[in-house]
């Protein structure tokens, strides 16, 4: 159904809803006629709606029954706007449309927790245990020139341990503070990346200690291949991250470069969202 009855659009609302352009605006339209009409907090959810506007669902369940019994009944009851005005893009939002840094490139990122969580029966549980989740390392054209030099720079070394060394596999997680970083060592010969990294709060409630082992590889003047793998004991989780196993577990996090054929890879880092020159800085 949703390649031949539906245009299935997949957003980030924490962009849509603060949009000052015509695509924020749409959105807006569509959300504003269901439950979470309060465009200062999430909108989160499964909208489906006609060309023209009118929203004909709102749902927030995840059970993909629920949603496939909901977009059939949906089907049945549609009718043809009469007419529809198209609506021009206008200039967007710059903010809230960011792109890849120019010259640089796009690294995937992938969590998952190896281990630790008690056994369970609980379908939703046993789908967060198994989860791998998906984020977007950017780096910046001048590191990517460092990179062929055979540098690290600290700007690179930063973002990846603050803002990709998180447990993400069940939710949003909470970014490291600079503050948080105990032990940052990354050593790089131009061809094999290791380092040691030690990230804790203040409080103790949250940390992970990991080894880091990469191979970088350039070519013409650009990184061809960044392959790099984060493997340690994570503990704690964050507010929108819960059900974390107890105590320290193994979570490992991948990075390989992207190629560009996946339409996610030109998606924004998580961490970036609001703030793009905080986080490419």
């Amino acid at each position: 159904m949703l390649r031949t009855q539906f245009i299935a659009v997949a957003i980030d609302q924490a962009y849509q809803r603060r949009q000052q352009d015509a695509e924020g605006e749409f959105y807006r339209k569509i959300a504003g006629q269901g439950p979470r009409s309060n465009f200062q907090s999430t909108t989160q959810g499964f909208y489906i709606a006609s060309a023209d506007g009118t929203l004909l669902l709102y749902n927030n369940n995840r059970d993909p029954e629920k949603l496939n019994r909901l977009m059939q009944q949906r089907l049945q009851e549609f009718k043809v706007p009469s007419a529809v005005t198209p609506i021009s893009p206008g200039t967007l939002d710059a903010r809230y449309n960011p792109s890849p840094p120019k010259g640089g490139c796009v690294v995937r990122v992938q969590a998952r927790v190896l281990g630790g969580y008690l056994p369970t029966t609980d379908r939703w549980k046993k789908i967060f245990q198994s989860s791998l989740s998906r984020d977007n390392l950017w780096i910046s054209a001048a590191e990517q020139q460092a990179l062929t030099k055979g540098q690290v720079t600290q700007s690179l070394q930063q973002r990846i341990v603050r803002f990709h060394l998180v447990d993400n596999t069940r939710g949003e997680p909470p970014m490291w503070k600079k503050e948080e970083i105990r032990q940052l060592k990354i050593t790089f010969d131009g061809t094999t990346l290791r380092g040691t990294v030690h990230l804790e709060t203040a409080d103790g409630k949250r940390g992970y200690e990991a080894q880091l082992l990469g191979k970088i590889e350039v070519r013409g003047g650009k990184v061809v291949l960044f392959d790099m793998v984060a493997d340690g004991s994570f503990w704690g989780q964050g507010p929108y991250s819960g059900i974390a196993p107890k105590g320290r577990f193994p979570l490992a996090v991948g990075f390989r470069l992207a190629d560009g054929t996946d339409a996610a890879d030109q998606i924004p880092p998580q961490a970036s969202r609001g703030w793009v020159q905080g986080y490419i800085r």
